[in-house]
């Protein structure tokens, strides 16, 4: 009922300009008399505080986080303990009122370098075990379906993830870069779809998540077969990249540019417009439709869309909007 009555004034209106400024001042009075704040008080900063990643606030870039695997001295290779901390650090994102965009990257000499074999002792006892079969195959499954979890809390985080990827990218790597929503690499990235060479069909999302985007077939089934190296011009030429540059720290600026530039937008349109890509992304086109009526039918009445219509109507373009964070 509500949001019929912000429409009810356009059957009545001749032109364009004139529906724009009814439809705005409709919007005012509706905030005017509906809105109201939950949280009065002092926001309380989320903390990050994890052995294997580094997470930073980027004191000049409101709304930005940078979050780096922290383990250089392995190659930033994933081990039990970076495995949950990577899944709870997306987790606690995904609530933080202050984030509204990522930087996934790397310290150190690579970005990922995959799976650390050397620190995976428990889930090597389970396989050579003698543990009853349907017990253990049980418990290898509860096993896949937390580490499963773990990369897909990057794509269910409602912020936008960007990746920034420099030197190595392999196996568990570009896992995880599969599942962010922007990658951007240095030129000399290295990157490798590698389960096949440790006896195992990749099994944490880069198989059905790079069909989804990539424009070669033929190509990635090519590079999931035979495991082997492939530059950033073959992962820009196949869709998987948006944009490569010459150096890191070139590549970590552009990003950080980037996520600002976003981080500037209404959290609500930007959080709404990743949730109904990924959405559309597994579902028909209908389905997708009916999916953003209903999620519109109550974000149009947000007072960003009227802060974002004020704005637009400055021609000088000196109006800014600012939105306020999430609860």
């Amino acid at each position: 009922m509500a949001y019929r009555g912000v429409l009810r004034f356009a059957p009545h209106l001749q032109t364009g300009k004139d529906c724009f400024t009814a439809f705005t001042g409709n919007i005012r009075r509706h905030i005017a008399t509906t809105s109201h704040r939950w949280n009065d008080g002092e926001t309380t900063a989320v903390s990050y505080d994890f052995p294997t990643v580094k997470v930073d606030r980027i004191p000049d870039k409101a709304g930005l986080l940078h979050v780096q695997l922290n383990r250089p001295d392995r190659l930033n290779s994933l081990n039990p303990q970076a495995w949950k901390d990577i899944g709870e650090c997306f987790d606690k994102i995904a609530s933080d009122p202050e984030a509204r965009v990522v930087v996934l990257s790397g310290n150190g000499k690579h970005f990922c370098a995959g799976l650390d074999l050397m620190d995976m002792g428990p889930l090597m006892e389970l396989v050579g075990g003698d543990t009853e079969f349907a017990r253990k195959a049980l418990k290898m499954r509860e096993t896949i379906l937390k580490y499963q979890a773990t990369l897909s809390a990057i794509e269910k985080c409602p912020k936008p993830v960007i990746a920034a990827v420099h030197g190595g990218c392999i196996g568990a790597g570009i896992n995880m870069v599969a599942a962010c929503d922007i990658r951007y690499c240095t030129e000399d990235a290295v990157f490798a779809i590698k389960e096949v060479d440790i006896g195992i069909a990749a099994d944490v999302g880069v198989l059905q998540r790079m069909p989804k985007y990539t424009g070669n077939d033929s190509l990635l089934r090519e590079l999931a077969f035979t495991a082997r190296n492939f530059s950033a011009a073959e992962a820009r030429k196949i869709g998987f990249l948006s944009k490569t540059f010459d150096s890191k720290e070139g590549m970590l600026n552009s990003a950080m540019d980037l996520a600002a530039v976003i981080a500037r937008k209404s959290p609500i349109a930007i959080q709404g417009t990743k949730v109904h890509l990924n959405y559309s992304r597994d579902h028909t086109v209908q389905e997708g439709l009916e999916s953003m009526a209903n999620w519109n039918m109550a974000m149009l009445l947000s007072e960003d869309l009227m802060k974002s219509a004020t704005a637009s109507m400055d021609r000088s373009g000196k109006t800014i909007p600012k939105f306020e964070n999430l609860l």
